[in-house]
């Protein structure tokens, strides 16, 4: 689970604008770019090569 403080300062590394945090996933969604950002360990793996489009 990532620490709330970490979630206020992370933003989207495509569009800078705001990621959804899906706690049962473990995922990180920006709606704008509609990019699917996975967590590993407790840390988010922010590579817009490496995100999932859905």
């Amino acid at each position: 689970m990532l620490d709330e403080s970490l979630l206020e300062i992370l933003a989207c590394p495509q569009c800078k604008g705001e990621l959804e945090y899906k706690k049962e996933d473990d995922k990180l969604i920006c709606h704008n770019c509609r990019l699917i950002f996975r967590i590993e360990d407790d840390i988010p793996i922010m590579l817009i090569e490496e995100a999932e489009k859905f």
